[in-house]
């Protein structure tokens, strides 16, 4: 059995607090989502929102068109006669999604109306919309409810649509009151009941079972489902589609156009627009993941990858890391090293294993960049040398300003210096410092991602850690640690110049 699925990150998705994307942005997602994660289908707006939200479905609806997939992109319409028909149209749309009441509570007391009258008003919107061209999908809103309080109208909903030839009808569980087990019964009977519709299934997080009834839904038949880039969604947000592709592969091996390879940098992309950070422990896409912490499971994956399952990191383009910290092992560390290409003997393993469980305990943060350091510090050897080194710097402030930073650099004993400004003062200083590195002809990392941690308690002197993310052909981390946090992350800059220094000279 082959699943579709329909991606709701620019509609649903947007209805994160505190999340709004930009016409390009939008724009960019949505080729990303049809060309390179390859989903079936997209719903990219709700009609008559604003006149941002038309903007942003025009230009993605317009770049469809010209690349032959109009069919796909969806658009969230209302009952309220030819309004958002016309919307749709005129932004370039194809197909709407129309929202339909799903229970008998929120057709009354909301709409204050009988359900034939109500079905009346959507016969309406449905007849206009084909006259216009345009593909009718229904959502019937809060049906999870509806199954449970009103069968009966939910029945006499989907019967009257059915016969309008609607092209499919999606039920969403828009509360996200369901459990498994309902979800399974429900999605059935809807099934069994009307053999001949296309249903989707909608499923929100409210009660973080939306993984969970999109299993029991696929178990129950259903072949739509609906998902979001990293979950976002409204309140808790939605099912997330890393969380649906490990359900339809791996637990039910069935098919789907989905490239798994380009889901982490996609949802990478996604966390850089919206804003809101992938939580480290999110399967599939988070930070650990396929990060082994136990120095046993490392020690166990030497050992014929005693402690993997079906989700390799190289299916979703990542790859297998080990923790360094009071956890490490031997196993651990040597894998890190491996890495790095060093070897070690045995009394110097057990010297630098120590100091690193000595580290972890103290609650400090150890990467793989920091190894080579380490093993320096404890053998007292040359393995790492400073062959660049920050002389003097000076960084300004002002209001209304751009900041100014000034700085003197030694690269293999010869002394450059330069100023520029920025946006800020650690800005301001990389910019120093590319103009050097430009000057020399030396090539230099792109920065992805800068993370701080701050302590809690509000100590003015507490110390800041920076950690910052670089892309060299390859990805590391670098960390610095100071009461200032541009020092830290200048701390943190030269580390990282130093471990590319080195490695080029290798």
């Amino acid at each position: 059995m082959k699943i579709s699925i329909l991606d709701t990150t620019l509609r649903d998705g947007e209805q994160t607090s505190g999340v709004s994307f930009s016409d390009s942005e939008k724009l960019t997602m949505a080729k990303l989502l049809l060309e390179e994660l390859k989903v079936d289908r997209i719903e990219v707006a709700s009609a008559r929102v604003s006149k941002g939200e038309f903007q942003g479905a025009k230009k993605i609806l317009q770049w469809a068109k010209g690349n032959r997939c109009l069919d796909r992109i969806e658009i969230l319409g209302f009952v309220d006669g030819k309004a958002s028909v016309d919307w749709i149209s005129e932004a370039g749309g194809s197909v709407i999604n129309l929202l339909c009441k799903g229970s008998l509570k929120h057709c009354r007391q909301q709409l204050k109306k009988s359900p034939e009258a109500h079905l009346a008003d959507i016969e309406k919107v449905i007849t206009y919309a084909k006259k216009k061209g345009i593909t009718v999908n229904i959502y019937v809103e809060d049906w999870s409810n509806g199954m449970r309080n009103s069968p009966g109208y939910v029945n006499q909903m989907i019967a009257e649509l059915h016969k309008n030839a609607v092209n499919r009808i999606m039920l969403p569980d828009t509360l996200g009151i369901l459990n498994y087990e309902e979800s399974f019964s429900y999605c059935r009977q809807m099934l069994e009941t009307f053999p001949d519709c296309a249903f989707d299934f909608h499923a929100h997080n409210d009660y973080d079972l939306a993984t969970a009834n999109v299993y029991a839904a696929i178990k129950a038949g259903m072949k739509g489902i609906h998902t979001t880039l990293n979950g976002l969604g409204e309140r808790a947000g939605n099912v997330p589609l890393s969380s649906v592709i490990g359900v339809v592969k791996d637990h039910f091996h069935f098919q789907m156009n989905v490239d798994e390879k380009k889901l982490y940098t996609v949802s990478k992309m996604i966390e850089s627009f919206s804003g809101v950070r992938i939580p480290p422990n999110k399967p599939l896409i988070g930070e650990f993941v396929f990060t082994q912490t136990s120095g046993i499971h490392a020690d166990g994956d030497n050992k014929n990858d005693l402690y993997h399952n079906d989700l390799k990191p190289e299916r979703f383009g990542r790859k297998r890391t080990y923790a360094l910290g009071k956890m490490s092992g031997k196993a651990n560390i040597k894998k890190n090293l491996e890495a790095l290409g060093m070897e070690l003997d045995p009394e110097s393993m057990k010297k630098v294993t120590e100091k690193i469980i000595e580290l972890g305990d103290k609650k400090e943060t150890v990467t793989k960049e920091d190894l080579p350091y380490i093993v320096a510090d404890i053998l007292k050897s040359e393995e790492i040398k400073q062959n660049i080194k920050i002389k003097n710097y000076s960084l300004s402030v002002a209001e209304g300003l751009r900041s100014v930073a000034t700085l003197s650099i030694e690269i293999d004993n010869q002394t450059y210096e330069e100023t520029s400004s920025g946006d800020g003062q650690y800005d301001a200083f990389m910019k120093a410092l590319w103009k050097i590195y430009k000057r020399l002809n030396k090539s230099y990392p792109t920065l992805i991602d800068y993370a701080v941690s701050i302590p809690p308690g509000g100590k003015t002197d507490a110390f800041v850690e920076t950690i910052i993310t670089w892309d060299y052909g390859y990805q590391f981390k670098t960390r610095g640690l100071d009461s200032d946090q541009t020092v830290a992350a200048i701390k943190a800059t030269i580390k990282m110049l130093n471990i590319i220094e080195n490695n080029n000279n290798k």
